[in-house]
């Protein structure tokens, strides 16, 4: 069955971003003149999902206004024969179809994921983290997608990450297939340090079946009070084959105000209209020579 619906859980608090998030959602923060969630979307769109479910929270109003039409600016631009960027913001409001539910309660990113079960029905959907950007070609969710195609499952996006930092993620054991795909034998939300079965990071985007809501429903909250969703993945070992794809690009999370810094100086450096002049002003900045 096709992939035709993904959830983009927003509903999270954002307090590594603190005080910059205290009255705008993390995902609305400008990643050089674009909201973060809007990359993902864009990946979604370019994907060929048409039906976007948006999991928000109290105090993120921001996002359904962005993703709607502004007839009075639209208005004001055409006052001023700004065409150009009429179609942009039409662009936006209209790639998809847009539809909003709100997480009553902060319960965790496994709770967030279940608060689309009426929207999904008995359908496999996407879910992309509204914080993690991707960047490749073809999109990363439509390299998902076509691997899901020719091997139905869970598909989860994984990553090499640095021993260190396992205990930030969910982390996946297994073995390799191919050069892009792993068979998962077991999953572990946030080991303790020097206590992971591998180095490799589940990483913000997944492809369920519909069977993934029975399992948040038999999920326990955790010592936090949340219902991790790596621990609804891991109750579905032995009934639904598990892969982690090893996706071709390159992933930027926004998570913490050094991520968030450095994804806006490394994608601007990617426009044509910005990198040599950004480039410019960087090599002034450090006193050396940078790479072109």
């Amino acid at each position: 069955m096709a992939i035709l619906k993904a959830v983009i859980p927003a509903a999270g608090l954002g307090t590594r971003l603190l005080p910059a998030t205290k009255s705008q959602p993390k995902e609305m923060l400008p990643i050089v003149d674009r909201p973060a969630i809007q990359y993902v979307v864009e990946e979604a769109i370019g994907s060929g999902i048409r039906d976007l479910l948006i999991i928000t929270g109290r105090g993120k109003r921001s996002l359904e206004d962005h993703f709607d039409r502004a007839v009075e600016l639209e208005s004001f631009l055409l006052a001023k024969d700004d065409n150009r960027m009429i179609t942009t913001l039409r662009e936006i409001a209209e790639g998809a179809d847009f539809f909003f539910i709100r997480q009553k309660e902060p319960k965790g990113l496994g709770h967030a994921v279940s608060c689309a079960r009426r929207h999904i029905a008995n359908e496999p959907f996407a879910v992309m983290l509204g914080d993690d950007i991707f960047v490749s070609e073809p999109p990363a969710l439509a390299q998902m997608m076509d691997f899901y195609e020719r091997q139905p499952g869970i598909i989860v996006a994984i990553q090499e990450v640095p021993v260190a930092q396992t205990s930030l993620y969910g982390i996946v054991s297994g073995a390799t297939v191919s050069d892009s795909v792993f068979r998962v034998d077991d999953l572990v939300e946030k080991p303790a340090a020097g206590t992971a079965p591998s180095n490799l990071a589940i990483v913000g985007r997944y492809i369920f079946p519909p069977e993934i809501f029975e399992a948040l429903d038999r999920t326990e909250p955790d010592a936090r009070g949340e219902i991790q969703l790596t621990d609804a993945i891991r109750k579905l070992i032995n009934h639904v084959p598990i892969y982690g794809y090893r996706f071709t690009g390159k992933r930027y999370d926004i998570g913490s105000r050094l991520s968030y810094l450095t994804t806006n100086i490394e994608l601007a450096l990617q426009r044509p209209d910005l990198h040599d002049d950004l480039l410019v002003f960087l090599k002034e900045l450090v006193g050396e020579k940078l790479p072109t």
